[in-house]
C-alpha cells in the first residue's frame, strides 16, 4: 500500500507541474493573441490578461489527455533511471500492479476534471465570449434556451431587441411563433411585434404575417397603435454563424447542465448530436486518461541503461497524439450522425485501453 501511495504521489506531482506549465503557456499565448486582436480598442494589459485567464482553462482542459501521457512518461522515466522499477520488479511487482496507483490517480483526475474543471471552464469561456463580443461589436448579443422556447438578445448602437421563439430550425435562421421587443439605448420599450415566423437574412430579420404595437406612443393606448402586416423587416447584426456558435459549441455548457440543455435544444428544434457526443465523451474521459497513463508507461518502463530513451519518448508522444486525433475524428463523425453516439464517445477510450494493455504485455514478454 505504501508503494502505491508513493507512485501516486510522484505521478500527481508531475501532473500538477505539467498542468501548471501548460496553463501558464496558454495564458501567455492567448494574451499575445488578444493584444493583437484588440489593439484598436486599446483594452490594456490588465484587461488582456483577464480575458486570457478566462479563455485558458477551456484550452488546457481539452489537452488533459496529453498532459496525463506526458506525466506518465516522466514518472516512469524517472523510476527507471533511479532503478526503482528494478527494485519493484525484484520484489515481485508486475507491470500492471506497478501501474495500479498511477492509473487510479488518472481516473480520479478525470472524474474531478469532469465534475469541477469542466463547469469552471465552461463558465469562464461563456464570460470570455460575452466580453470579447462586446469589444468586437460595441454591443452584446446573447442567446439562451428555456422550457418554453428560444431567447435571443441582439444589440446595436440603435438599442436592444429581445426575441422569443417557440421553435427554430437546425441553425436558428428560421424562427417560428416569434415575438420581438424593441428597446431604446436607455431601456425604454418602443415596439412589440408578433409574427408567425422570422427568417434571418443578411442585415435583417424578415417577418411573416403578424401584428405590431407602438409602445412608445404615450398619447394612445397600445391597442390603438396595433397594425397588421404580411411582411416586415427588422434590422439585425446577427448572423447564422453567431447563432450556431452560441448553441453549437458544447464546451460552453457545464456537464451538469448538459442533459437539460439537450432536452431544450430538442424541444426548440435544434440538432443535438454534437452535444450528445460531447456529453458522452466527458463521461468517458476518466477511461481515456487511464489509457493514456498505460501508453505513457509502455515505452518508458524499460531500464534506462538499455538505451533508446529519445526514441521511446517520440513513440509515446506520437501514440498519445494519435489517440487524441482519433478521438476528435470520432467526435466529428458522431456529431454528423455518421456513427452512433456511443461508438464515437466510448470507442476511442476502449480502443486505447486495449492497445495500451497489448503494448505492455508485448514489452513484458519481449
Amino acid at each position: 500500500m505504501t508503494l502505491h501511495l508513493y507512485f501516486a504521489r510522484k505521478f500527481l506531482l508531475r501532473f500538477l507541474a505539467i498542468f501548471g506549465s501548460f496553463l501558464a503557456l496558454t495564458v501567455l499565448t492567448d494574451a499575445a493573441t488578444l493584444l493583437g486582436q484588440f489593439r484598436d480598442q486599446n483594452i490594456g494589459l490588465t484587461e488582456t490578461l483577464r480575458l486570457a485567464l478566462l479563455q485558458a482553462p477551456s484550452g488546457v482542459y481539452q489537452l488533459m489527455a496529453m498532459i496525463v501521457v506526458l506525466s506518465s512518461l516522466l514518472l516512469f522515466l524517472g523510476l527507471s533511471r533511479s532503478n526503482e522499477l528494478v527494485a519493484t520488479r525484484a520484489a515481485g511487482q508486475s507491470a500492471f500492479r506497478t501501474l495500479a496507483a498511477p492509473v487510479a490517480s488518472a481516473v480520479l483526475i478525470g472524474a474531478l476534471g469532469v465534475m469541477v474543471l469542466n463547469p469552471l471552464a465552461a463558465t469562464a469561456l461563456r464570460k470570455f465570449e460575452s466580453d470579447t463580443g462586446r469589444y468586437k461589436s460595441g454591443a452584446v448579443s446573447t442567446f439562451s434556451l428555456s422550457r418554453k422556447g428560444l431567447w435571443l438578445r441582439q444589440g446595436s448602437p440603435r438599442g436592444q431587441t429581445v426575441i422569443f421563439a417557440k421553435r427554430a430550425n437546425y441553425n436558428g435562421s428560421r424562427l417560428l411563433g416569434v415575438t420581438f421587443w424593441e428597446f431604446t439605448d436607455n431601456g425604454r420599450n418602443q415596439r412589440r411585434i408578433e409574427a408567425e415566423y422570422a427568417v434571418l437574412t443578411p442585415g435583417a430579420w424578415s417577418l411573416g404575417p403578424g401584428k405590431f404595437w407602438v409602445i412608445s406612443d404615450q398619447l394612445r393606448v397600445p391597442d390603438q397603435t396595433a397594425h397588421r402586416f404580411q411582411q416586415l423587416t427588422v434590422p439585425s447584426d446577427l448572423t447564422k454563424t453567431q447563432i450556431m456558435d452560441s448553441f453549437g459549441d458544447p464546451t460552453t455548457v457545464s456537464i451538469w447542465d448538459m442533459p437539460a440543455f439537450i432536452r431544450r435544444l430538442q424541444s426548440s428544434g435544434f440538432a443535438t448530436a454534437a452535444h450528445r457526443v460531447h456529453f458522452q465523451i466527458e463521461l468517458a474521459s476518466p477511461l481515456l486518461l487511464a489509457a493514456m497513463v498505460m501508453i505513457g508507461s509502455a515505452f518508458s518502463m524499460r531500464h534506462a541503461r538499455s538505451g533508446g530513451t529519445g526514441r521511446m519518448i517520440l513513440l509515446t508522444v506520437t501514440c498519445g497524439l494519435g489517440i487524441y486525433i482519433f478521438q476528435n475524428f470520432a467526435q466529428i463523425l458522431g456529431s454528423t450522425g455518421a456513427i452512433p453516439v456511443a461508438a464515437a464517445a466510448w470507442g476511442p477510450p476502449v480502443a486505447a485501453l486495449m492497445f495500451a494493455a497489448a503494448l505492455i504485455l508485448h514489452m513484458e514478454d519481449g
